[in-house]
Protein backbone atom coordinates (compact mmCIF):
# COMPACT_ATOMS: atom_id res chain seq x y z
CA UNK A 1 0.00 0.00 0.00
CA UNK A 2 0.99 3.62 -0.77
CA UNK A 3 2.64 5.81 2.03
CA UNK A 4 0.60 9.34 1.09
CA UNK A 5 2.29 11.02 3.76
CA UNK A 6 4.34 12.78 1.61
CA UNK A 7 1.65 13.71 -0.61
CA UNK A 8 -0.49 14.71 1.86
CA UNK A 9 2.07 16.96 3.03
CA UNK A 10 2.13 18.27 -0.87
CA UNK A 11 -1.18 18.90 -1.37
CA UNK A 12 -1.51 20.94 2.34
CA UNK A 13 1.36 23.21 1.05
CA UNK A 14 -0.08 23.99 -2.69
CA UNK A 15 -3.45 24.67 -0.43
CA UNK A 16 -1.82 27.06 1.92
CA UNK A 17 0.17 28.72 -1.09
CA UNK A 18 -3.72 29.23 -3.43
CA UNK A 19 -4.87 30.78 -0.06
CA UNK A 20 -1.99 32.77 0.21
CA UNK A 21 -2.47 34.29 -3.26
CA UNK A 22 -6.30 34.80 -2.74
CA UNK A 23 -6.28 36.43 0.43
CA UNK A 24 -3.61 38.81 -1.31
CA UNK A 25 -5.91 39.43 -4.49
CA UNK A 26 -8.68 39.95 -2.38
CA UNK A 27 -6.81 42.22 -0.72
CA UNK A 28 -5.99 44.36 -3.38
CA UNK A 29 -9.21 44.67 -4.40
CA UNK A 30 -10.49 46.50 -0.81
CA UNK A 31 -7.55 48.73 -1.58
CA UNK A 32 -8.94 49.92 -4.84
CA UNK A 33 -11.99 51.14 -2.54
CA UNK A 34 -9.86 52.42 -0.23
CA UNK A 35 -10.24 49.98 2.30
CA UNK A 36 -7.18 49.05 4.50
CA UNK A 37 -9.20 45.54 5.22
CA UNK A 38 -7.45 42.59 5.68
CA UNK A 39 -7.27 39.08 6.64
CA UNK A 40 -7.32 37.99 10.28
CA UNK A 41 -5.73 34.53 11.08
CA UNK A 42 -6.34 32.37 13.81
CA UNK A 43 -4.88 29.22 14.19
CA UNK A 44 -6.67 25.90 15.38
CA UNK A 45 -5.76 22.42 17.04
CA UNK A 46 -8.05 19.85 16.33
CA UNK A 47 -9.48 18.17 19.58
CA UNK A 48 -8.86 14.15 19.94
CA UNK A 49 -10.96 12.17 22.52
CA UNK A 50 -7.30 10.14 23.51
CA UNK A 51 -5.72 13.88 23.16
CA UNK A 52 -3.19 12.85 20.77
CA UNK A 53 -1.82 15.53 17.69
CA UNK A 54 -4.93 15.00 15.50
CA UNK A 55 -3.95 18.31 13.58
CA UNK A 56 -5.26 21.52 13.00
CA UNK A 57 -5.36 24.80 9.99
CA UNK A 58 -6.14 28.21 10.00
CA UNK A 59 -8.94 30.26 10.00
CA UNK A 60 -8.87 33.33 7.68
CA UNK A 61 -11.78 35.92 8.05
CA UNK A 62 -11.88 39.45 6.29
CA UNK A 63 -14.47 41.91 6.36
CA UNK A 64 -14.08 45.10 4.44
CA UNK A 65 -16.14 47.48 2.06
CA UNK A 66 -16.91 44.95 -1.01
CA UNK A 67 -16.25 41.87 0.81
CA UNK A 68 -19.01 42.10 3.55
CA UNK A 69 -17.77 38.76 5.09
CA UNK A 70 -14.84 35.79 3.31
CA UNK A 71 -13.56 32.99 4.54
CA UNK A 72 -10.52 30.96 3.68
CA UNK A 73 -9.69 27.91 5.30
CA UNK A 74 -6.99 25.77 5.45
CA UNK A 75 -7.30 22.54 7.14
CA UNK A 76 -4.59 19.33 7.59
CA UNK A 77 -6.33 16.49 10.24
CA UNK A 78 -5.85 12.81 11.26
CA UNK A 79 -7.76 10.43 13.42
CA UNK A 80 -10.70 7.93 13.27
CA UNK A 81 -14.16 8.45 12.47
CA UNK A 82 -16.38 7.52 15.09
CA UNK A 83 -17.94 4.03 13.81
CA UNK A 84 -21.17 5.25 12.74
CA UNK A 85 -19.63 7.99 10.65
CA UNK A 86 -17.15 5.56 9.23
CA UNK A 87 -19.45 3.39 7.38
CA UNK A 88 -20.34 6.70 5.29
CA UNK A 89 -17.27 7.70 4.39
CA UNK A 90 -15.46 6.69 1.18
CA UNK A 91 -13.09 3.86 2.04
CA UNK A 92 -14.04 3.84 5.50
CA UNK A 93 -16.02 1.48 7.84
CA UNK A 94 -15.82 0.36 11.37
CA UNK A 95 -12.70 -2.15 10.92
CA UNK A 96 -10.73 0.59 9.14
CA UNK A 97 -11.87 4.24 10.60
CA UNK A 98 -8.94 5.75 10.14
CA UNK A 99 -8.20 8.68 7.79
CA UNK A 100 -5.69 12.19 7.00
CA UNK A 101 -7.45 15.29 4.89
CA UNK A 102 -6.14 18.24 3.65
CA UNK A 103 -8.00 21.04 2.27
CA UNK A 104 -8.58 24.41 1.32
CA UNK A 105 -12.25 26.07 2.25
CA UNK A 106 -13.42 29.56 0.87
CA UNK A 107 -16.92 31.66 0.85
CA UNK A 108 -17.54 35.03 -0.13
CA UNK A 109 -20.57 37.09 0.78
CA UNK A 110 -20.07 40.09 -0.53
CA UNK A 111 -21.33 44.12 0.47
CA UNK A 112 -22.74 44.71 -2.83
CA UNK A 113 -26.01 42.62 -4.30
CA UNK A 114 -24.70 42.87 -8.02
CA UNK A 115 -20.99 41.16 -6.75
CA UNK A 116 -21.99 37.23 -7.05
CA UNK A 117 -21.16 35.20 -3.80
CA UNK A 118 -19.19 32.29 -4.39
CA UNK A 119 -17.69 28.99 -2.95
CA UNK A 120 -14.31 26.82 -3.88
CA UNK A 121 -13.18 23.89 -2.42
CA UNK A 122 -10.58 21.14 -3.15
CA UNK A 123 -8.93 18.43 -0.69
CA UNK A 124 -7.08 15.25 -0.94
CA UNK A 125 -8.03 12.66 1.64
CA UNK A 126 -7.37 9.34 2.36
CA UNK A 127 -8.90 6.20 4.40
CA UNK A 128 -8.21 2.71 2.76
CA UNK A 129 -7.79 4.90 -0.85
CA UNK A 130 -6.71 8.05 -1.85
CA UNK A 131 -8.65 10.64 -3.87
CA UNK A 132 -9.11 14.10 -4.38
CA UNK A 133 -12.23 16.31 -4.10
CA UNK A 134 -13.89 19.97 -4.62
CA UNK A 135 -15.24 22.55 -7.17
CA UNK A 136 -15.87 26.21 -7.54
CA UNK A 137 -19.42 27.06 -7.61
CA UNK A 138 -21.25 31.21 -8.52
CA UNK A 139 -23.75 32.17 -5.91
CA UNK A 140 -25.33 35.18 -7.48
CA UNK A 141 -28.35 36.99 -5.74
CA UNK A 142 -28.41 38.80 -8.78
CA UNK A 143 -27.43 36.53 -12.33
CA UNK A 144 -25.64 37.97 -14.73
CA UNK A 145 -25.78 35.58 -17.45
CA UNK A 146 -21.98 37.17 -18.99
CA UNK A 147 -20.57 36.51 -15.87
CA UNK A 148 -22.09 32.79 -15.90
CA UNK A 149 -20.82 32.57 -18.64
CA UNK A 150 -17.08 33.50 -18.38
CA UNK A 151 -17.13 31.44 -14.75
CA UNK A 152 -18.00 28.48 -16.32
CA UNK A 153 -15.52 28.85 -19.10
CA UNK A 154 -12.74 29.31 -16.77
CA UNK A 155 -14.16 25.78 -15.05
CA UNK A 156 -14.48 24.35 -18.04
CA UNK A 157 -10.68 25.31 -19.29
CA UNK A 158 -9.46 24.01 -16.68
CA UNK A 159 -11.53 20.93 -16.76
CA UNK A 160 -10.71 20.34 -20.74
CA UNK A 161 -6.96 20.59 -20.09
CA UNK A 162 -6.90 17.28 -18.12
CA UNK A 163 -10.33 15.15 -19.59
CA UNK A 164 -12.24 16.35 -22.06
CA UNK A 165 -15.05 14.41 -19.97
CA UNK A 166 -14.56 16.29 -16.65
CA UNK A 167 -16.24 19.34 -17.27
CA UNK A 168 -20.07 18.08 -18.33
CA UNK A 169 -19.76 15.28 -15.86
CA UNK A 170 -18.83 17.61 -12.93
CA UNK A 171 -21.25 20.74 -14.16
CA UNK A 172 -23.75 18.01 -13.77
CA UNK A 173 -22.57 17.07 -10.53
CA UNK A 174 -22.49 20.70 -8.98
CA UNK A 175 -26.25 20.83 -10.57
CA UNK A 176 -27.12 17.99 -8.80
CA UNK A 177 -25.71 18.82 -5.49
CA UNK A 178 -26.01 21.88 -5.30
CA UNK A 179 -29.21 21.85 -5.41
CA UNK A 180 -31.84 23.01 -2.12
CA UNK A 181 -34.94 20.04 -2.42
CA UNK A 182 -37.25 21.94 0.01
CA UNK A 183 -36.91 25.04 -1.79
CA UNK A 184 -37.05 23.29 -5.27
CA UNK A 185 -34.04 25.90 -6.29
CA UNK A 186 -31.08 25.29 -6.97
CA UNK A 187 -28.44 27.48 -4.86
CA UNK A 188 -27.08 29.08 -7.62
CA UNK A 189 -25.69 29.28 -11.30
CA UNK A 190 -23.30 26.17 -10.38
CA UNK A 191 -19.96 25.42 -11.58
CA UNK A 192 -17.66 22.22 -10.70
CA UNK A 193 -18.04 19.51 -7.94
CA UNK A 194 -16.33 16.33 -8.14
CA UNK A 195 -15.06 13.48 -5.40
CA UNK A 196 -13.70 10.46 -5.14
CA UNK A 197 -11.43 11.02 -7.47
CA UNK A 198 -9.04 8.12 -6.90
CA UNK A 199 -5.05 7.43 -6.82
CA UNK A 200 -4.21 3.89 -7.39
CA UNK A 201 -0.54 4.62 -7.31
CA UNK A 202 1.57 7.84 -7.63
CA UNK A 203 1.45 8.60 -11.38
CA UNK A 204 -2.33 8.54 -11.06
CA UNK A 205 -1.78 10.84 -7.88
CA UNK A 206 0.54 13.62 -9.68
CA UNK A 207 -2.56 13.74 -12.83
CA UNK A 208 -5.01 14.41 -10.68
CA UNK A 209 -3.46 16.53 -8.29
CA UNK A 210 -2.27 18.37 -11.36
CA UNK A 211 -5.98 18.88 -12.13
CA UNK A 212 -6.80 20.11 -8.68
CA UNK A 213 -4.17 22.42 -8.92
CA UNK A 214 -5.76 24.16 -12.08
CA UNK A 215 -8.98 24.04 -10.52
CA UNK A 216 -7.79 26.29 -7.57
CA UNK A 217 -5.60 28.81 -10.44
CA UNK A 218 -8.88 28.89 -12.98
CA UNK A 219 -10.80 30.25 -9.80
CA UNK A 220 -8.48 32.70 -8.70
CA UNK A 221 -8.32 33.98 -12.29
CA UNK A 222 -11.64 34.12 -12.80
CA UNK A 223 -13.47 35.72 -9.80
CA UNK A 224 -11.65 38.69 -8.85
CA UNK A 225 -12.37 40.16 -12.12
CA UNK A 226 -16.04 39.36 -11.89
CA UNK A 227 -15.74 41.27 -8.77
CA UNK A 228 -14.18 44.30 -10.48
CA UNK A 229 -16.76 44.50 -12.95
CA UNK A 230 -19.66 44.77 -10.49
CA UNK A 231 -18.60 46.24 -7.08
CA UNK A 232 -19.15 50.11 -8.09
CA UNK A 233 -22.94 49.52 -9.17
CA UNK A 234 -25.30 50.73 -7.77
CA UNK A 235 -27.76 49.67 -5.58
CA UNK A 236 -31.53 49.84 -4.28
CA UNK A 237 -32.84 48.78 -1.04
CA UNK A 238 -34.91 46.07 -3.11
CA UNK A 239 -31.83 44.85 -4.78
CA UNK A 240 -30.35 44.30 -0.72
CA UNK A 241 -33.55 42.56 0.45
CA UNK A 242 -33.23 40.37 -2.49
CA UNK A 243 -29.32 39.45 -1.25
CA UNK A 244 -30.61 38.66 2.09
CA UNK A 245 -33.34 36.67 1.30
CA UNK A 246 -31.26 34.72 -1.15
CA UNK A 247 -28.50 34.55 2.00
CA UNK A 248 -31.14 32.58 3.78
CA UNK A 249 -31.28 29.87 1.25
CA UNK A 250 -27.68 29.54 1.27
CA UNK A 251 -27.64 29.34 4.98
CA UNK A 252 -30.47 26.28 4.57
CA UNK A 253 -28.58 24.30 2.08
CA UNK A 254 -25.23 24.63 4.13
CA UNK A 255 -26.81 23.56 7.65
CA UNK A 256 -28.64 20.71 6.13
CA UNK A 257 -27.54 19.58 3.02
CA UNK A 258 -23.68 20.16 2.84
CA UNK A 259 -21.38 17.41 2.97
CA UNK A 260 -18.21 19.54 4.06
CA UNK A 261 -20.07 20.79 6.55
CA UNK A 262 -20.95 17.14 8.37
CA UNK A 263 -17.61 16.28 8.01
CA UNK A 264 -16.13 19.12 9.73
CA UNK A 265 -18.42 18.71 12.71
CA UNK A 266 -18.54 14.94 12.73
CA UNK A 267 -14.34 14.91 12.77
CA UNK A 268 -13.82 17.56 15.39
CA UNK A 269 -13.02 20.71 13.28
CA UNK A 270 -12.88 24.03 14.42
CA UNK A 271 -16.79 25.17 14.68
CA UNK A 272 -15.99 28.94 13.62
CA UNK A 273 -13.90 27.48 10.56
CA UNK A 274 -16.63 25.19 9.60
CA UNK A 275 -19.68 27.40 10.49
CA UNK A 276 -17.54 30.76 8.25
CA UNK A 277 -19.79 29.41 5.10
CA UNK A 278 -22.59 31.40 7.06
CA UNK A 279 -23.83 34.73 5.84
CA UNK A 280 -22.91 37.80 8.18
CA UNK A 281 -26.96 38.58 7.61
CA UNK A 282 -29.58 37.42 6.04
CA UNK A 283 -33.25 37.38 6.30
CA UNK A 284 -36.33 35.16 5.91
CA UNK A 285 -39.63 36.84 5.31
Amino acid sequence: MTDWTPYTARAKDWFESLRDNICAAFEAIEREMGSDAQFEYVRWDRETPDSSDGGGGVRGVMKGKVFEKVGVNVSTVEGEFAPEFAKTMHGAGADNPGFTATGISLVAHMANPHVPAVHMNTRFLTTSKAWFGGGADLNPPIPYEDDTREFHAAMRQACDAHDPEHYPRFKQWADDYFFIPHRRVHRGVGGIFYDHVECADEAEWERNFAFTRDVGSAFLSVFPALVRRRMNMGFSSEDKLRQLEWRGRYAEFNLVYDRGTLFGLKTGGNIDAILMSLPPEAVWT
